[in-house]
């Protein structure tokens, strides 16, 4: 992505573009200009150019590029941004950044932690399977604690995760 002037000076390119399109355009289809009453056979069987129609398209165009151009500019530092004023702002970003990473570290071992937890209580649920198949006694655990355990552990990964999928 290309830095804030060159995307302004882009946007400046694009718009002078605009212009001389515009204008080449419009003269084209331009009715010609009578001089002293002089008609051409030409000029009488030419349709009707659709002049409105570009000039509102170029309207359009170029009134979007100036705004783009506008947004730009203002995105550009001000003059009384200084350097101690630009490093006390990055010294800032890089806290919450450090801040941030912090979280999210701590957020992932807790996921983790939580997937040793489901996948424990999965492998349980499949070997209770198994025996119930074999025709094995029923295991130690009996299925509504099982149930609760494995209620419990979605709702830890839902609380754990939610944060994250919210727009």
């Amino acid at each position: 992505m290309a830095d804030r002037l060159t995307q302004l000076q882009d946007a400046v390119n694009s718009l002078a573009d605009q212009f001389c399109n515009a204008i080449g355009v419009l003269q084209q289809c331009a009715p010609p200009a009578s001089f002293n009453n002089i008609q051409t056979a030409i000029n009488k069987d030419q349709p009707a150019n659709p002049t409105e129609e570009y000039a509102q398209l170029f309207a359009a165009l170029i009134a979007r590029t100036a705004k783009d151009v506008d947004v730009l500019i203002d995105s550009l530092p001000s003059e009384e941004s200084t350097a101690a004023l630009q490093a006390a702002s990055l010294r800032q970003l890089e806290e919450e950044n450090h801040d941030a990473a912090a979280r999210l570290e701590e957020v992932v071992y807790r996921g983790d932690m939580l997937l040793e937890k489901i996948q424990s209580a999965l492998a349980d649920i499949a070997q209770s399977q198994l025996r119930t198949r074999n025709g094995a006694p029923p295991p130690a655990l009996p299925g509504r604690i099982l149930t609760r355990t494995i209620i419990c552990l979605f709702l830890h990964f839902k609380t754990l995760f939610l944060p994250f999928f919210k727009p």
